[in-house]
């Protein structure tokens, strides 16, 4: 633990608020947002152990705190859940002032109203008497919290505050209404509330890490996505910048525009896309680095209010291209440049991005829809049929990306020159393409080999069909689970030749149903039959279907592949 700096331990929410330590939401932290789905959900859980006979315990998830003096917690992630819960103990409090305003056992109810306020909110200051708050939130809802939930105010105002802030009120006066349905029925509804409170606190519990510094809870951020549990390394990366600007005087404007512009990318990207974005857009200008160094390297780069404003520019500069890789769907790129980012992503091949966003800063647009065309056809011949490590063409497509920023390479001709190396060549692709064999029991497989099945055919016959239409199936001659009829093959055989793509013919939909796992004979006059060209060639071509018959067509397959994916300018 030493080496990096951090422990870890799971603590009930008791164990957190009840010992004195104070916790902040860092003033630039994102807002309170959970809504009626969340607080549903959090409900049910409490619901669920409350009883003798529930759950023994509930557990909440990870809380990452920073600390210099393990007596101040900054909340790093998990802001969300504390201060839902804190929304809950201060709802049972005013159900309990409310009591005692009633005359209802007021004094034991005063009591138990003080004594979860000293445990769970914070306490009276015997000069100032104001409360000293053991939670505070972010700037935008720590002064409504303050002064109306915390001090239990008969009325909450309404009007002149920021959407977050409402969403807290909501949820406080959610939960009032929850709980005094709850208790209703019980005899003394104070003892009740009193009760509920205690139970929950003891009931929920978090795994707790704490962390000395920023760049070890980006450290820890990494390790716990990795294990598939999302946490926001995009709040982390914006708590830093905006620290930047804190350190110089008159900043609030500034820090203004920084929220500003920071929460349009965020909303245009997703929070769990934004890290994605901005290690490619990082790439696309700087040295290469791996998305568990990007925050360890953009704190070390930017350390002036100038680099924070200049790498916002330049992130403007580059969302567009981005978004358009990513969801092609929805970008203005003409039809052919939205295909082409369509290929890629179906391929799950994104190594090309940081190159791309640069060359759309410095091509001219001709350039750039051939540059992004030809990374389809290195991808496919690479990636899809190649299967080949992606670590040198990542340096590939970085070296292109460096070049093509500092305007080293102004021409698709010399951005194709930098790529040679990893564009297998006529030959390599062929050889690998003849025995390619693809399972197409997951969907993105299956979609793959439509396209290519569909590709082909364009290439021989001149006729475009839609790889995405119901209208056609892939049909594997050689069937999936064969019946009778298929002695040609040995079990051995069965398993090699099924997914080869020479097996898989694209078919139309009622005609695929007809014959399915049949023999030959009785597939061969259907697929005759059939309005698509090679479909039809390999009945006429082929009177049976065996491996020897199988591996003549792969290879005549690899032949009409090496025409369709190819890059004259290189080949």
């Amino acid at each position: 633990m030493a080496a990096t700096n951090f422990n870890t331990e799971n603590r009930t929410y008791r164990q957190l608020l009840g010992n004195g330590l104070i916790y902040r939401i860092p003033r630039f932290q994102r807002d309170y947002s959970w809504g009626e789905e969340e607080w549903e959900d959090l409900w049910a859980d409490i619901q669920g152990a409350l009883p003798p006979e529930g759950e023994p315990a509930h557990y909440m998830g990870y809380l990452v705190l920073q600390t210099a003096d393990n007596r101040i917690f900054e909340v790093i992630d998990g802001q969300q859940r504390l201060t839902t819960i804190s929304l809950i103990v201060l709802a049972a409090m005013r159900l309990l002032q409310k009591l005692a305003h009633e005359g209802k056992n007021p004094e034991n109810n005063r009591t138990r109203l003080e004594q979860l306020r000293a445990t769970y909110i914070g306490y009276l200051d015997p000069v100032t008497l104001t409360t000293r708050n053991k939670l505070s939130l972010n700037r935008n809802n720590d002064g409504y919290y303050r002064d109306y939930l915390v001090a239990l105010a008969e009325h909450l105002p309404q009007r002149g505050f920021p959407a977050s802030t409402h969403a807290m009120r909501k949820a406080f006066e959610w939960f009032e209404r929850r709980l005094r349905e709850q208790v209703k029925l019980a005899p003394d509804p104070g003892v009740a509330l009193a009760q509920f409170v205690e139970t929950l606190s003891d009931k929920l519990f978090f795994t707790v890490i704490t962390v000395a510094d920023q760049l070890n809870a980006y450290k820890v951020f990494e390790t716990l996505n990795a294990r598939g549990v999302r946490l926001s390394s995009t709040d982390l990366l914006k708590n830093y910048l905006f620290s930047v600007l804190a350190r110089a005087d008159e900043v609030s404007l500034e820090m203004d525009d920084l929220e500003r512009r920071w929460e349009g990318m965020v909303g245009r990207l997703g929070s769990e896309s934004f890290p994605d974005f901005l290690r490619m857009h990082w790439n696309s200008r700087h040295g290469f680095v791996r998305q568990t160094e990007l925050f360890k390297t953009v704190r070390s780069s930017i350390q002036a209010r100038e680099a924070v404003f200049a790498l916002l520019r330049e992130m403007d500069e580059d969302i567009d291209t981005y978004l358009a890789l990513t969801q092609p769907e929805g970008s203005q790129w003409p039809h052919d440049c939205r295909q082409s980012a369509q290929e890629l992503r179906m391929f799950s091949v994104r190594q090309p991005y940081p190159m791309l966003m640069a060359a759309k800063r410095n091509l001219s647009e001709p350039d750039f829809r051939d540059l992004l065309r030809a990374t389809v056809v290195i991808a496919f011949r690479y990636n899809v049929i190649g299967a080949q490590h992606t670590g040198e063409q990542e340096r590939a497509y970085h070296a292109a990306a460096i070049q093509l920023h500092a305007k080293a390479a102004t021409t698709l001709a010399e951005v194709l020159d930098i790529l040679r190396p990893v564009y297998p060549s006529d030959d390599a692709f062929r050889a690998d393409f003849a025995e390619k064999a693809i399972k197409t029991t997951q969907s993105r497989n299956a979609k793959v080999v439509r396209y290519i099945l569909c590709k082909l055919e364009k290439q021989a016959g001149g006729i475009e069909f839609d790889a995405d239409s119901p209208a056609y199936t892939i049909e594997h001659v050689l069937p999936q689970s064969p019946e009778n009829g298929w002695d040609a093959f040995s079990d051995r055989d069965l398993e090699t030749f099924t997914n080869r793509l020479a097996n898989m013919v694209m078919l139309e939909a009622g005609k695929n149903k007809d014959i399915g796992n049949r023999p030959y004979a009785d597939k061969q006059p259907v697929l005759a039959q059939s309005g698509i060209l090679l479909t039809q060639r390999l009945a006429e071509e082929n009177s049976t279907w065996a491996p020897d018959r199988l591996e003549a067509r792969q290879k005549q397959l690899a032949n009409l592949a090496t025409s369709v994916w190819r890059i004259p300018q290189i080949s």
